[in-house]
């Protein structure tokens, strides 16, 4: 079988890809080498031990979080992601964190209940659920005196000011905190049950791993995969990874960030609602036209006068007094459903009803113009022979010849004497 033939960049993404999939997050203890921290902030080193080595490279960010300061031959834990750095084709671990040896044993811990959690299906894509887009309520699971609240809140109040917001208070540092987060989202739980919660925000913000171990605790999972509605996971910065954050139905690398994620902002929805008004209003005019048109085609087919021409009259207006009915009790549905949701577009929606009434008036009056009573009243009369035909010439009639008159109130036999010309 012939192999496929990779571009280079290709090939490097691929097998970058593959080791996101197959290692990340990763840690790995091993010994500084070569440690060079460059003008941009960056740091670049090796980390090796008795049988192999691996380039490092650690960014101005993550550098600038480190409480101590890294030397060649030091051993250390980091915690990163493995990729391939292209231009060189070089394997290389981008670390986002780094800490002494002495934190080995926790980060053991972490990642034997990550192992464990993972292969009961905890973290299964196909039990995570979508976002609700309009939330009736939100929860919020975080400390009183957390900065991460602040920043929620304000984000909240930024975008949708209009959407209740239910506090569960929690620590979410120390020995004791994993029972009361526990306990806060059970709160929080009766709240959606009552559908006063469609979503719910676990935050905190950054801190090493002590000050996050709380959220890698296992009764807190357990209780994270009971929730009736989708929790949000904003635990401490971009590259701080807890047990939550895996559990969850949805991880943001930033309190705010999961705020923002659970928060369309007002404005995009009203012009949506303005969209829909615009389509509304113009069916309705739409079919107003049409019934105008119809209209105006039944007064053009009216002909020579006829024993059905009232009743025919009384009909359309009976239909036009339906049209106007109809299309003013659409109108004013539509308009009291955009009103509650973007505001009072009343004064616009009666004009277009006034002027598509006096349409209607107009079309009316000139109906009543066509109406052949009106003729008879001036003076006129209609004439038929005893077969009903209308006698509208002199060459139809003969001497002695019985005819009746319709006049304006009422009907006249006649005898033609004799017949001549004007």
């Amino acid at each position: 079988m012939t192999p496929r033939i990779w571009q280079v960049g290709a090939l490097c993404r691929a097998i970058a890809d593959a080791l996101d999939a197959r290692f990340n997050p990763v840690a790995v203890r091993g010994e500084i080498s070569g440690y060079n921290r460059a003008a941009s902030g960056h740091c670049y080193f090796t980390l090796k031990d008795e049988t192999g080595q691996i380039r490092c490279a650690m960014f101005r960010r993550a550098a600038s979080l480190l409480d101590f300061a890294p030397r060649d031959g030091e051993l250390v834990e980091v915690r990163g992601r493995l990729g391939v750095y292209e231009a060189r084709g070089d394997l290389q671990m981008v670390v986002e964190s780094m800490s002494r040896a002495g934190l080995g044993a926790l980060f053991e811990q972490f990642l034997r209940l990550k192992a464990r959690l993972e292969a009961e299906g905890l973290f299964d894509a196909a039990r995570k659920r979508a976002l609700s887009p309009l939330p009736r309520g939100i929860g919020i699971v975080t400390s009183l005196g957390a900065a991460a609240l602040h920043d929620v809140v304000t984000a909240l109040q930024r975008r949708v000011p209009h959407v209740p917001v239910i506090l569960a208070p929690a620590s979410v540092q120390g020995a004791g905190a994993p029972a009361e987060l526990v306990a806060a989202l059970q709160q929080l739980y009766s709240q959606a049950q009552q559908g006063r919660v469609d979503v719910i925000l676990l935050v905190r913000g950054g801190g090493s791993m002590e000050d996050l171990w709380a959220f890698n605790d296992e009764r807190l999972a357990r209780t994270l995969v009971l929730s009736p509605v989708p929790v949000v996971s904003g635990v401490g910065h971009e590259t701080d990874f807890t047990i939550a954050d895996f559990v969850a139905d949805l991880r943001a690398p930033t309190p705010t960030a999961a705020a923002e994620l659970v928060a369309e902002p007002r404005s995009v929805w009203l012009s949506a609602l303005g969209l829909v008004h615009e389509r509304l209003r113009g069916a309705v005019l739409d079919r107003l036209d049409r019934e105008s048109q119809r209209l105006d085609l039944a007064v053009s087919r009216l002909g020579r006068p006829s024993g059905r021409v009232a009743s025919q009259r009384l009909a359309l207006s009976a239909l036009a007094q339906r049209l106007r009915h109809a299309a003013s009790q659409a109108l004013l549905h539509r308009r009291l459903g955009l009103q509650q949701r973007a505001g009072n577009w009343a004064q616009v929606w009666r004009r277009d009803l006034q002027q598509r009434q006096q349409r209607l008036e107009r079309a009316g009056l000139r109906l009543q113009l066509l109406d052949p009573a009106l003729v008879l009243q001036r003076g006129y009369a209609w004439l038929s022979d005893e077969t009903g035909q209308t006698i509208t010439r002199t060459t139809q009639t003969h001497q002695g010849q019985a005819l009746q008159a319709t006049l304006a109130d009422g009907k006249v036999d006649l005898t033609v004497t004799r017949r001549g010309k004007i």
